[in-house]
């Protein structure tokens, strides 16, 4: 470590205000969220927190010493407390990093009520580099984040289009409305307005294009549930596996799975899954859909998660599939099909009961060639993210620590 770190209390570089508890009467009035240091929440008429400014959780369950960086102007709950720095000694994305992954869990009292106060603050020992060499690591680490959350917001954005068109072709049927009132439909060109019907039919599910088919998915789409480990298969490192905590909403999380051999995952080797492959959660959160990211180990498919399989002619549109699965209607459709008090829990075969309006082969044609290029995207950003959250926290510690230093200058 170089020799020009100081060595302070954080009483002697900051201080401190506790968050307020919000006058329940003005929730859900004026501009600016409220945040406990969990998550933003209501509307609230005043603000006591910038963005960029430091927090630490100080009570709950599960996060008591968690450090953040305030993302918006918002009014600072009595779950956190914030922490204003010295701006000419500290560096507010600097400490954040500091503590990112060791955090300030240790200064819990351990007592019934989780809980950290400002008095425990002031005590803690931190050293610090000078402010120069603080920003300097601080703009390393935050432009990876902040590629990092570029690409979460174009994802939700290419989703959002995904499934707005998926709304306004197959659920609001705009583009047959359109011709059925002598228009054109907005925004398409000639050969895709002329794939779509002017009329309507009657049918078991109510007025539906002429010509489009009032069906189920089982009747489109194949599934397949996953392999049965047994608990003595598991380990910590090796091939892994999908599990029901893996399958979170629009992208299979695969920092949490678990793992089993070379010699297991042979044996379950039908059970391998593709990038692209969409799977949905069949206990616990049920009705949950993502899709399997990029990945130079590939996982397997563990029991109680489903897979989607598009092997029928004419079905094979992931991006039409995708996104009736990704309707609100159809994860409240699988939820009340589901059983089990301790416990949600649904089968297969109740999943696929969900009903649906399926157009002409040609129309899922055109709806992929569409959409297909967005979900695509989507799996490249969520690869890249993935790399670039591997490179920070390699970076992290060796920043931290002063092994790594960020001067251009030879020693």
């Amino acid at each position: 470590m170089a020799g020009n770190w100081v060595d302070y209390t954080l009483g002697e570089i900051a201080s401190f205000a506790y968050g307020k508890m919000p006058t329940s009467n003005l929730l859900s009035i004026g501009a600016y969220p409220t945040f406990s240091g969990y998550k933003y929440q209501y509307k609230y008429p005043e603000y006591n927190c910038d963005k960029g400014d430091v927090i630490v959780v100080a009570r709950g369950v599960g996060g008591t010493g968690d450090v953040k960086i305030v993302k918006e102007r918002c009014y600072l709950t009595n779950l956190s407390i914030k922490i204003t720095l010295d701006n000419k000694k500290a560096d507010n994305l600097y400490f954040y990093y500091k503590h990112l992954n060791s955090n300030l869990r240790h200064l819990d009292s351990g007592s019934a009520q989780s809980q950290i106060t400002i008095n425990d603050l002031s005590r803690i020992a931190i050293t610090l580099p000078p402010l120069a060499e603080q920003k300097a690591i601080a703009s390393i680490l935050g432009a990876l984040d902040d590629k990092i959350e570029l690409n979460r917001k174009m994802n939700a954005t290419l989703e959002a289009m995904a499934r707005a068109l998926f709304k306004s072709w197959f659920v609001d049927f705009d583009p047959v409305r359109a011709k059925l009132d002598g228009g054109k439909p907005i925004g398409m060109d000639d050969d895709t307005a002329a794939l779509f019907p002017d009329s309507f039919q009657e049918s078991s599910l109510g007025h539906i294009p002429m010509g489009w088919k009032a069906t189920t998915l089982s009747a489109c789409i194949g599934f397949r549930s996953g392999f049965s480990f047994k608990s003595q298969d598991w380990q910590d490192s090796g091939v892994p596996v999908v599990k029901i905590g893996s399958v979170k909403p629009g992208i299979i999380d695969l920092s949490q799975v678990s793992y089993v051999s070379e010699e297991i995952a042979h044996q379950a080797a039908r059970y391998r899954l593709s990038t692209g492959d969409m799977l949905i959660g069949m206990t616990g959160y049920v009705g949950e859909v993502g899709l399997v990211p990029p990945s130079d180990n590939l996982p397997l498919l563990n029991q109680r998660v489903g897979k989607f399989v598009m092997e029928k002619p004419g079905t094979e549109s992931l991006a039409f599939w995708y996104c009736t699965t990704r309707q609100p209607e159809f994860k409240a459709f699988v939820e009340a099909r589901s059983h089990g008090t301790a416990q949600a829990n649904v089968s297969g075969e109740a999943i696929m009961e969900f009903p649906l309006v399926a157009p002409s082969p040609a129309i899922l044609d055109a709806f992929n060639r569409e959409c297909q290029p967005m979900l695509d995207r989507i799996l490249s950003n969520h690869a890249e993210s993935r790399t670039l959250a591997t490179l920070r926290d390699t970076l992290l510690p060796k920043l931290l620590s002063g092994e790594l230093s960020t001067s251009s200058e030879s020693e």
